[in-house]
């Protein structure tokens, strides 16, 4: 029996073409709810970018890809990138190239500059203008996310210098850098225990390629219609996209709602 949801917001709440959620999948969640169904946020974003999803209420919150998870007010669960890797990404880009990041703190997000890639990505899902910080100011800060923009081609250079790291992606231009260790998943482990739900009762919903982890973790892993390929690979179940009711005609195929 499903007792827990948790769900990704770009391109699978949120749509990318609206840059809403559907009314259809503002309806089925509040059904889940009112059947007692939990229902959590999974996300790359910062709490302060979460911005597009409503009056809809949830009962707790993955951000930052699982770096920093809360419930109401009490954080259950941080972890920051370590201070040598911040330091040693700033350093590369004095060094060998500036690329142009967000520095995400639990409290803000700045930007160390701005070009063409990272304008196109604040519009495409609705950012407000970032505060332009000197990338040195946040050496010996407590970064969670470092969100860089490079191509996918010059990934495995930047983080052979961050040990201490991965990163994703959930669209080609940029990549969310985060500690070693911290998944989507960890944030389902951690709200998991938090309330007592087994694996068998978690289900999880995403298209990008942060949501793998995720929903290769939960019992109930689904990918949305929109999603890549390597997404629905590892799906236990392929939706409809998320312009096309996806979310709600997953809860009702797993009887859900």
């Amino acid at each position: 029996m499903i007792k827990a949801i948790f769900l990704d917001i770009d391109g699978t709440m949120v749509s990318f073409n609206t840059h809403r959620v559907p009314e259809n999948t503002r309806n089925v969640l509040r059904d889940a709810r009112k059947k007692g169904v939990k229902i959590f946020v999974a996300t790359g974003r910062h709490r302060s970018d979460i911005n597009n999803l409503g009056d809809l209420e949830f009962d707790g919150y993955i951000t930052l890809n699982g770096g920093y998870c809360f419930v109401g007010n009490k954080v259950i669960f941080k972890k920051p990138v370590p201070p040598e890797d911040v330091e040693a990404f700033i350093r590369y880009g004095e060094e060998v190239e500036h690329l142009p990041c967000f520095f995400v703190e639990a409290e803000r997000v700045s930007a160390d500059m701005e070009n063409e890639h990272m304008t196109a990505m604040m519009k495409l899902v609705k950012f407000e203008p970032r505060p332009i910080v000197p990338a040195r100011e946040f050496i010996n800060k407590e970064i969670f996310q470092m969100t860089a923009f490079f191509s996918v081609e010059r990934e495995a250079e930047i983080m052979n210098c961050l040990p201490g790291c991965t990163a994703t992606r959930w669209y080609p231009t940029f990549a969310d850098i985060v500690a070693r260790g911290v998944d989507k998943s960890g944030g389902l482990e951690k709200i998991g225990g938090y309330f007592g739900f087994g694996v068998d009762e978690m289900m999880a919903i995403g298209d990008g390629g942060n949501d793998i982890t995720m929903i290769k973790y939960a019992g109930t892993g689904i990918a949305m219609g929109n999603a890549g390929e390597e997404v629905k690979d590892v799906a236990d179940y392929v939706t409809t996209s998320v312009d096309d009711d996806g979310v709600g005609c997953a809860l009702r195929y797993f009887g859900v709602v």
